[in-house]
């Protein structure tokens, strides 16, 4: 799992609450997926942002690879 880091975060019970009802999980577990979510989130956003900014050198038909024209 690599590095691990130990954290105090105050935080309101609610939230904590319903996040630990909707995934199922301990506080921990339920951290950790939060924080996946987020990671996961914030990259699908910037990858959103670059489009139309990316050249890509090939066309559809070489994707699938189809040699007709």
């Amino acid at each position: 799992m690599g590095e691990m880091r130990k954290i105090t975060a105050i935080l309101p019970a609610y939230l904590v609450d319903s996040a630990m009802m909707a995934s199922g999980n301990g506080l921990t577990e339920t951290i950790r997926q939060a924080l996946r979510d987020y990671n996961h989130h914030a990259a699908s956003q910037r990858i959103l942002g670059m489009r139309g900014k990316l050249k890509f050198g090939m066309d559809w038909r070489e994707l699938r690879g189809k040699d007709e024209a």
